[in-house]
């Protein structure tokens, strides 16, 4: 999708008379059936205008020309690119990011620089790393680009058109020389230069037929792409599948061959507790399938665990590591496979109060998943469901596939792979939890995994720094029972998680917020918490720890759920939780009691090896441990 697509003689010309707004304005109507947001116009204004005349002052005036051109199965826009045939006519092109900032300050980040946007200081991706990852997306996803023989090839730049540089200025730093010898940087004084830049790679002109070229293209990952997944997964021990794994595997696989070759939209319900190797198999599906010429992307509701898995497979796994949301705009079967992980955490909808109307589909966010591609393989825990806003559980999707026609098959995993491969552990947890009853009243010391309920929160972190100098990895989490706070101005994080009682004074921050605030040296951003060494200073709450494993783990249970002997029950105190969507009234008891089971069941069942517990209530503590043989 794009808003406008032509010659750069008529871009030319439709900016001279001032009509290239205009037609960029009924284009996003057409396209969105809705008006274009003031901001936006007011950049077209500004921004195209000056991009116009460095096209006309360097002679490119047989070029073909998009403009907020839709990077294939993503919600991202590219601002201009400009394509044609260099000096010995073998297509090109050049994607053009521009920008209206005037200054910038250093950021702690290592692609980042600091720039003022919507009245306050954020951190934001400096323009070279921006328009990099647009120019390897398109590499690796678009035929255009990625063809065996006569690929057009492709280059970047940044056009910061109202900005002076200054010899010290941020976006200069040393630490980007190689992006910016890479990808340029152009100001306000360097419109010549960007014209040279341009006039080096697309002097031959003849720009129409790259043009219709890359408006024909279509998504598949190139070969290189394919050849990187597999070799990380294939490579990596913790990615081997065993027994049942194996076998979820090969019925899966055996599904998504027959449905492409039918044709029929299929589904596949995976289920299987915490621990039980869903997002193995997923990611071994991935790799077998991408290598196989399927096109498959890898989908989640978390943002941490997303990009985790993003920085573990460096920048290319943007291009198929998604989020459920991620499909509002996306052609019917633009996929072969969709990958679900974590799938519980599907919500009703895509949509809230800040998305934009151009990503808005209409359709609830398990429709537009099942809707994006072929094969929809759903891999859940109804018993992972934390908050009122995750819809995700079997019976609904069952439903929900069923109605749109697609053929629905299940499979269940159930052999333990986390806590030293206890299944004991979690049936006892269960038990404890009431979240279902088992044979598995009391437990004993001799199980084999290291559970123990400790004094303080400080004895917790104690036992976690002695794992961690054996080399082990530890988390400390909690309940969402103490406010989050957004970093200070300097970018340091706030001690909200404060116990103060006899024998007790504990402070901590939560991990940071997903904020595009600046954080200061040493803090990890929230999304890298569970894999970067600072994150050990930091509590961690459900909606970062869930779909992680550490080898130990700690849990501070707060008052949000207590055990009273009196009622021999759960009871839920919404008065103690900062979750604003499980305090409302519409809840009931019972409810909100279910919510905060799954919760501190989703904490405890974090360690592969341990995990130790702080009761901030006594009674809870005590009902806890009279479930204990010692």
């Amino acid at each position: 999708m794009r808003l406008y697509a032509g010659s750069s003689a008529d871009f030319i010309t439709a900016t001279a008379h001032q009509a290239i707004v205009g037609l960029l304005k009924q284009a996003y109507f057409e396209q969105y059936r809705d008006q274009a947001r003031e901001g936006e116009i007011l950049s077209w204004q500004n921004s195209l205008q000056a991009v116009s005349e460095v096209f006309q002052q360097a002679g490119l005036l047989d070029h073909g020309v998009l403009l907020e051109y839709q990077l294939p199965l993503t919600s991202k826009r590219l601002d201009c690119l400009i394509c044609g045939t260099d000096s010995r006519q073998e297509p090109r092109a050049v994607i053009i990011e521009l920008k209206q900032w005037s200054r910038t300050e250093p950021s702690a980040g290592q692609h980042e620089v600091v720039t003022w946007l919507d009245g306050a200081k954020k951190d934001v991706l400096h323009p070279s790393a921006q328009v990099g990852q647009y120019r390897s997306y398109l590499r690796e996803v678009h035929t255009a680009f990625n063809g065996e023989s006569d690929r057009i090839k492709l280059h970047a730049c940044s056009y910061l058109h109202n900005y002076h540089f200054g010899a010290a200025d941020a976006v200069l730093a040393p630490k980007f020389d190689r992006l910016l010898e890479s990808f340029p940087v152009f100001g306000q004084q360097q419109r010549a230069e960007l014209g040279n830049f341009l006039q080096r790679r697309l002097g031959g002109g003849q720009g129409l037929e790259p043009l219709r070229r890359i408006e024909q293209g279509r998504y598949a990952p190139s070969k290189k792409l394919l050849d990187h997944v597999v070799s990380l997964i294939d490579t990596d021990a913790t990615y081997v599948l065993l027994d049942e794994q194996m076998l979820v595997y090969d019925q899966v696989f055996a599904a998504v061959l027959a449905a492409r070759e039918s044709g029929q939209k299929t589904a596949i319900l995976v289920k299987g507790g915490p621990g039980t190797g869903k997002s193995v198999v997923a990611l071994n599906l991935l790799a077998d399938l991408m290598s196989q010429g399927y096109k498959a992307h890898y989908a989640t509701g978390s943002k941490a665990f997303t990009e985790t898995l993003r920085d573990k497979f460096g920048w290319r796994g943007r291009s198929f590591f998604t989020y459920f949301n991620a499909y509002a705009t996306a052609p019917e079967n633009a996929l072969d496979v969709l990958l679900c992980d974590e799938a519980h955490r599907i919500r009703s909808t895509s949509v809230d109060r800040y998305t934009a109307t151009d990503k808005r589909s209409g359709l609830s966010q398990v429709q537009e998943l099942l809707r994006a591609t072929l094969v929809t393989v759903f891999f859940l825990d109804d018993f992972q469901r934390v908050r009122p806003g995750e819809i995700g559980s079997y019976a609904m999707l069952r439903q929900q596939a069923e109605q749109a026609g697609a053929v629905v098959k299940e499979h269940e995993l159930e052999a333990q792979f986390r806590c030293s491969g206890s299944s004991g552990f979690i049936n006892w947890l269960d038990n404890t939890l009431g979240i279902k009853r088992t044979a598995n009243v009391l437990w004993g010391t001799g199980e084999g995994y290291d559970f123990r309920i400790l004094p303080t929160p400080m004895a917790v972190e104690e036992l976690l720094q002695v794992q961690l100098q054996q080399g082990h990895t530890a988390r400390m989490v909690a309940g969402f029972c103490w406010p989050w706070s957004e970093p200070t101005d300097e970018g340091y994080l706030v001690e909200d998680v404060v116990i103060e009682q006899p024998g007790i004074s504990y402070r901590r921050p939560w991990n940071a917020k997903s904020t595009k605030k600046r954080l200061a040296p040493g803090i990890p951003k929230s999304s890298l918490w569970a894999t970067e060494p600072g994150g050990f200073e930091q509590v961690g709450c459900v909606f970062t720890a869930q779909g992680f494993e550490f080898d130990y783990v700690g849990v501070i249970v707060g008052r949000d759920l207590t055990y009273r002997f009196a009622q021999q029950s759960w009871v839920a105190n919404s008065q103690a939780t900062h979750d604003s969507s499980l305090k409302q009234s519409r809840l009931t008891d019972q409810e909100r009691v279910e919510f905060f089971r799954n919760t501190y069941k989703v904490l405890m069942t974090r360690g592969m090896k341990g995990c130790y517990v702080y009761f901030e209530d006594e009674e809870t503590s005590q009902f806890f441990r009279s479930r204990m043989e010692s």
